[in-house]
């Protein structure tokens, strides 16, 4: 195989996972505060999450198998797999295997989710909170384009929609928002037209 097609195709496969994990974050803040709006169903936020999650997967396992075989860097999978052993941009690198292992963690207890329990597959479903910038940081330290126009414009709009909706749930109400709304059209109780 060619090997600038393999390094345009480590490097997309890198951009595109940064972009699907960013929106499997998002998706995942809204989906755990309940968030819900008119055209956008709860059960939308929550199967989507789901979905991007796998294509994200499959970005990320394209973006890991080429950056091993890229004859370039010369990889080999240990740097893949054991975090920081690699000769070629130890940390930057090292960071990338620490968060390929963190979200392949959360992947696999998904799996698992019915034999595990809800409790345990929740504590191991936060290291997506560690995952994430770890990830990004991988990225601005190990990328061949992370100084260009585009791919900071790509950051910015990454990590401003996960530190937005991140904010909203740190600093908004508790709880289910529309949870006081159901009691009331459960029990009966109508409310007038809104003001």
């Amino acid at each position: 195989m060619n090997n600038s097609i393999l390094w345009y195709a480590t490097r997309g496969a890198g951009a595109v996972s940064l972009v699907l994990l960013s929106g499997v974050v998002v998706l995942g803040i809204l989906g755990a505060t309940r968030f819900e709006a008119p055209g956008w169903p709860r059960f939308l936020t929550t199967h989507l999450h789901r979905n991007l999650s796998l294509v994200a997967v499959l970005f990320l396992l394209l973006h890991i198998v080429t950056a091993v075989v890229d004859p370039f860097t010369n990889l080999g999978w240990g740097a893949a797999v054991v975090p920081f052993s690699s000769y070629y941009r130890t940390f930057w690198l090292g960071l990338g295997a620490v968060a390929a292992e963190l979200m392949a963690a959360i992947v696999v207890t998904s799996l698992l989710r019915g034999w595990l329990g809800h409790r345990t597959w929740r504590l191991v479903h936060w290291l997506a909170y560690a995952s994430w910038p770890i990830a990004v940081a991988h990225g601005w330290g190990t990328g061949t384009d992370s100084g260009a126009g585009w791919m900071l414009a790509l950051d910015v709009v990454c990590i401003g929609s996960v530190g937005i909706v991140l904010a909203a749930r740190l600093l908004g109400p508790a709880g289910d928002p529309l949870a006081g709304e159901r009691v009331r059209f459960r029990s009966g109780v109508q409310r007038g037209p809104r003001q």
